[in-house]
This record gives structure tokens, sequence and C-alpha cells, in this order.
């Protein structure tokens, strides 16, 4: 491991961030009217090394933790909330197997790992589905059990990062297993017989990152690549510690970033208009950089409870309700921070040849994100009041 001070090596880390970050926003506004994936923003990525930020050193990545990533995120997205949104779904997972690894030494992870730093491996996350809660307990995509693993037939929705990703993890449901039902969590490679994107993106925004259908047709999944199974309808200590804990901040941080790069959007124009007198400017400004650390706070508060092996002290259900009010606290700020904005912003926040009318259609995305904010209250309300919501496996 870097002998480097952890401080010194995010800063570095979020210097890389920084610069792309104004990259990318020069290329955003055609990725959006296009809704095109942004590749040459991938390349960029993979080019300053941040595709392998959360693979280990000693698999030949940059050894980056969760808050590295929560950091990187945020100055990511002040460029492009696309983008960010997307490698979410590779750095993140990523992440959680090398925590995983570093605690395990599992082989089939470090190859894994490996791939992803020499950079023939790109991940996705695709989880969601038509019709059914995406909270990792159940699904409508079907597992049979054949020889040697599982046939998967369904679709999923909203699967983000399948434009460049490689392989991908995805959930199904067993209805035969032995003690009833159980939830599949299974590796994929795009590139298997049955798979197929869908074109059918078409979102108000997030629009870059193509986050299309996909089908599973008769795909096999061998038993060795089904990682984790669950009992349907229970919440689990071990996603929770993988999935809940890495995702759920990774996701308030892009949305943190989008809102903290409209803030800076608008105190340059104001600071050009000589508008940074006028008291309604000041508490406009003022309300959205409280929001922007309150969002920060939850998130670094969050981070020290996971690297530092606390979460589970909440137990099952109490440290899945926490994650979702870090989600919850983030996402929701970042919408409140745009629409004050517009008071101040002015019609311009409703034109498209301003990046600010993009930034405003992106946020609407995290309140719907997993954990959506119904879901959340309510699972954070029964917990509060020490209802359980489901068994715990």
């Amino acid at each position: 491991m870097s002998e480097e001070p952890a401080a010194e090596r995010r800063a570095e880390f979020v210097a890389v961030a920084d610069r792309l970050a104004g990259r990318f926003a020069e290329r955003a506004a055609a990725h959006d009217v296009e809704a095109s994936f942004p590749h040459d923003n991938y390349a960029d990525l993979a080019d300053a090394g941040l595709l392998r930020l959360t693979v280990p050193e000693e698999l030949g990545g940059l050894g980056a933790g969760l808050g590295d990533v929560v950091a990187v995120l945020e100055r990511l997205a002040t460029g492009d909330g696309a983008t960010a949104l997307a490698v979410t779904m590779h750095i993140s997972p990523l992440g959680q197997w090398a925590a995983v690894w570093r605690r395990t030494g599992n082989a089939r992870l470090a190859h894994l790992l490996r791939q992803a730093a020499e950079g023939s491996l790109v991940w996705a996350a695709v989880t969601g589905e038509p019709g059914i809660r995406n909270d990792m307990t159940d699904a409508r995509t079907a597992a049979e059990k054949v020889d040697g693993g599982f046939v998967l037939t369904g679709r999923k929705i909203f699967a983000t990062n399948t434009a460049v990703a490689t392989h991908f993890s995805t959930t199904a449901r067993h209805e035969d297993a032995d003690g009833g039902p159980r939830l599949l969590l299974c590796q994929v490679a795009k590139d298997q017989p049955g798979v197929r994107v869908h074109p059918t993106w078409n979102a108000m925004g997030m629009r870059a990152t193509r986050s299309d259908d996909l089908e599973l047709d008769g795909v096999f999944v061998p038993d060795e690549q089904v990682v984790h199974s669950l009992p349907v309808g229970h919440l689990d200590a071990r996603v929770l510690e993988t999935v809940w804990s890495w995702a759920m901040p990774s996701f308030g941080a892009v949305y943190t970033g989008i809102a903290a790069g409209a803030l800076d959007w608008t105190v340059q124009r104001v600071l050009r208009s000589g508008r940074a007198q006028d008291a309604v400017v000041q508490d406009v400004i003022g309300g959205c950089r409280i929001l922007l650390e309150t969002s920060r706070a939850m998130l670094a508060s969050h981070v020290d409870e996971v690297e530092n092996g606390r979460l589970l002290d909440r137990g099952v259900q109490g440290g899945l309700a926490w994650c979702a009010t870090v989600k919850y606290v983030a996402a929701t700020n970042a919408v409140e921070v745009l629409q004050r904005l517009v008071d101040v912003v002015g019609g311009p926040a409703y034109t498209r040849n301003q990046p600010f009318e993009r930034m405003w259609r992106d946020v609407q995305a995290g309140p719907i994100m997993p954990m959506g904010n119904l879901a959340a209250r309510r699972l954070i309300g029964a917990d509060t009041l020490g209802v359980a919501v489901a068994p715990v496996s």
C-alpha cells in the first residue's frame, strides 16, 4: 500500500477529477441534446487512471476507498452529472469487491479486479425492473436451474453504463429453490448469447447515461458466477455491507456535485453582473451553500461509519435506513438547491443555451433512483418506530 498520507492522495484524485470535469463540461451540452453516451469522456477517465480508482494497489489499481470515491464523483459531476453517474456503476462495484477481497483474499475477485486494472473489464450494475421496487429483495427476471448453473430470462430497465460495459451484475428470482424462492445476484458478460440492449432511453435528464433496457433471453450463468443468494423478501447483511453502503453515498455524491456545479456557475454570473451586494441574492446563495454542506456532512459521516466498520452496529434494517437517509438528504437537497437558484438566475435558467437548464433536469433523477424517496421515507419511518419491515438474513 502507498505510504503517501490519505489526505494528500485524495487531493491528487480530486485534482485529476477537477481537470476532467472542465473538459466534460465543454462536451455535456452536445451529449445531452443527442442523448449520446460520452465515450470520449470514458476514454479520458481511462487515460487518467480513474477507471481503476477503487482497484487495490496490489492488483494494479489506485487503492481508493469510499471517501475518495465520494470526493471524486462530486467533482466530476460539477462538469457533467451523466458521466459521473455512469462511471459510478463501474467504480462503486469495484470498490465493493475490493473491500471483500481485502477481507477474504477471494481469488475470483482478485482476477476480476486485475482485469479492471488492465482495462479489459468495465462494469455495470443492472437490477431495475418494470413494476417492481428496486430494493434488492426480489426480481421478476426468472432463474431456472440447469446442469452447472442457471438460465436467466427477463428484462431490466435503467441499465446505466451498459453502453460501454463489458460485464454486469444483475438479479433474478429462483422460484424452486430449497426452502422457498431465493434472489440470486449474478455476474454476466454483455457479449453472452441472449443478452441484448434495447435503445429505449428517452428521459428528461441524465440523457447521456444511455440507461437503456437490457433483455436477458435464456442467458446461461454458471454456478460460480452466482455470487450470492438470499431468501426473497429479506433484508440481507451482505447486501447492506456491499451494495447499499457504497451505492447510496455514490449516488448522493453525484447529485451533490451537480448542485455544487450549478451554485458555482450562478455565483460567477452574479459576480459578473455586480449583484453580490443584493440581500435577496445573498440569502439564496447562503441557503444553497448550507444545503450542500449538510449533504457533505452526511456523506462524510456515512463514509466514517463504513470505513471504520460501524455500519452494522445499527443492525441490518437500521443500517439500510441510514444508507437511505444519506442518499435521500443529498438527492433532495440537490433538487432544492437548483430550485432556489432559479430565483437568482432568472430566465437563463430556462434556456438550453446555458448549462443551468441541463443541471436542473439532471438533478430530478435523484429522488427516483434507488432508494426512491417514498420508499426511503417509509423505511426510515418504520425503523424509527421500531417496526420490522422484512425478515433479516
